[in-house]
């Protein structure tokens, strides 16, 4: 038995210490991962914000101050434009994670019963409004006629079999059927 918990406690340990070596990789990762994002707007900064050199006239200084003008008017179109696009494509995200919670999960599947359904109305289930065709089968048999023969005129003939039964039975009955034999 204590050799079991030895076991258990060696998997714990090293189960720790593989923890914390996940943790330090992570920390490292995030650290790395920072101090791209900061060069990459230092770069981004310097490429589009040259650094400012103030002029000594005034003509020159209201210039510029259109020039600024100008560029925040651009500059904040642009944030528009992604802000809304951002929200519509999050929106469809919500949709689509919407859509997918609804068909993986919530909804239970009923247990599926056995229906007697003809061809017509397996097919009007399946294509709805558009069926048009008809599967009445017996429609495209042949019509045959049957032709009377005489067994078939002495059962009729012979009406309820009851009366049959009773006329044969007894001597009466044997004797009929003697003669009739003849």
């Amino acid at each position: 038995f204590s050799h079991l918990q030895k076991k258990r406690r060696a998997a714990t340990a090293r189960r720790q210490h593989l923890k914390s070596a996940m943790l330090q990789l992570a920390v490292t990762e995030i650290e790395k991962e920072a101090a791209a994002k900061e060069v990459e707007k230092q770069n981004y900064l310097a490429e589009h914000c040259p650094p400012l050199s103030l002029p000594g006239s005034m003509q020159e200084l209201q210039e510029l101050c259109k020039k600024l003008h100008a560029k925040i008017e651009s500059v904040d179109e642009e944030r528009y434009d992604t802000e809304v696009k951002l929200q519509k494509t999050s929106k469809e995200l919500e949709d689509l994670s919407q859509k997918l919670f609804d068909l993986r999960g919530k909804f239970k599947r009923p247990p599926l019963r056995r229906v007697r359904m003809s061809a017509d109305a397996m097919l009007r289930a399946l294509l709805g409004s558009k069926h048009k065709v008809c599967m009445d089968l017996r429609a495209n048999l042949k019509q045959v006629k049957k032709e009377d023969t005489e067994k078939e005129k002495d059962l009729r003939d012979v009406g309820d079999w009851r009366k049959n039964i009773e006329e044969k039975s007894g001597m009466e009955g044997r004797k009929k059927m003697f003669e009739a034999g003849e």
